[in-house]
């Protein structure tokens, strides 16, 4: 993760994924996601609760991803790799069912 200000990256790998997609407008479908670390991957010091918030398109395509802390923005950002991570998590378990709702 990397915080707003601070030079040093934190890379996390995350073990599971939980996820609730909520159709927002007639534009954007926003998917909480709710994230637990592998071992030896420690969030960010002052992180209570992490997650994401992955906003799509009612097609399905990501448009942004965001970390939160108890379900809020938080000064931190991920680094492309958690990106990454998180991508493929959406296009292999969430996608078919955004594309769905859309």
């Amino acid at each position: 993760m990397i915080e707003y200000g601070n030079p040093d990256i934190r890379e996390l790998r995350f073990a599971r994924f939980r996820s609730q997609a909520e159709v927002r407008s007639e534009q954007w479908i926003d998917v909480e996601v709710s994230l637990e670390l592998e071992e030896g991957s420690e969030a960010p010091e002052g992180i209570v609760e992490l997650g994401a918030l992955i906003v799509c398109t009612r097609r399905g395509d990501i448009v942004e991803i965001v970390p939160q802390d108890e379900g809020r923005d938080c000064e931190y950002q991920f680094t492309e790799q958690e990106k990454a991570q998180l991508r493929t998590y959406y296009e292999q378990e969430v996608r078919p069912a955004v594309e769905n709702m859309g």
